[in-house]
Order: structure tokens, then C-alpha cells, then sequence
């Protein structure tokens, strides 16, 4: 995996900002976290992102709501959602709405890296 795909993570738990990014780097990817999808737009890092995990619910600007405005803004990011809630309408339509994935937390490595690969076009 060519270490210049940079996955950026929007999560506001802690724990996920921590250890998923070191989970990207041995897959090869490079890897930024972000406590919110403000912060996350606000960073610079919007243009450089070549995919997307994001958190489903977060305060402020959820991730769908995230979605929404990197479509309006344009830039077509695959995104790969991550949840803690079991709410089956809710991943299919983000999935319909372009998602690659939408994960239970928690969730396997292999899982990932399958939603990883297909965001990619690697599968």
C-alpha cells in the first residue's frame, strides 16, 4: 500500500483517535485523526484525504452531516463509517448515499481492511 494514501479519522472518542490511526500505519497507509468534522474541515487536510473513516454521531456535526458537506463542497471522498449503534436504515442509507462501509464497533481488522480495499478499488 503506497504510504501517500492518507486515511484521515474523525472520531470524538479518544480511544479510536488513538488506536486506529496506528492500526492504518501497519497497513501501510498514512494516517490523521480528528476529534470532530469541524475540526476536520477547518485542518487543510480535506484535499489531501484520500478516504474518510468517520463516526456516525458525534456532537456537532455528525458524520453524515460531514458527508453531506464534502459532496457540497465537492470533493468525493470515500467514506467508511464506524458506529457504535445498531441502526440497519440508518447504514443503508449511508451506504446508498455513497458510503463504502458502515462498521459496528468494534470491529475486525480484516473488516477494515476489506472497506479499505474497496474504497480503494482494491477488490
Amino acid at each position: 500500500m503506497p504510504e501517500n494514501l492518507l486515511v484521515s479519522v474523525v472520531d470524538d472518542d479518544e480511544s479510536i483517535r488513538e488506536s486506529l490511526p496506528d492500526l492504518l500505519r501497519e497497513f501501510g497507509f498514512a494516517a490523521k485523526a480528528f476529534s470532530s468534522a469541524e475540526e476536520f474541515l477547518e485542518s487543510g487536510y480535506v484535499e489531501k484525504t484520500k478516504c474518510l473513516i468517520a463516526d456516525i454521531a458525534m456532537p456537532g456535526m455528525s458524520g453524515p452531516d460531514l458527508q453531506s458537506e464534502l459532496k457540497r463542497r465537492r470533493y468525493p471522498i470515500p467514506i467508511i463509517f464506524i458506529t457504535a449503534h445498531e441502526a440497519e436504515a440508518v447504514r443503508e442509507r449511508l451506504v446508498d448515499e455513497g458510503a463504502v462501509a458502515c462498521l459496528s464497533k468494534p470491529f475486525s481488522d480484516k473488516i477494515l481492511l476489506t472497506a479499505l480495499d474497496a474504497a480503494f478499488g482494491l477488490n
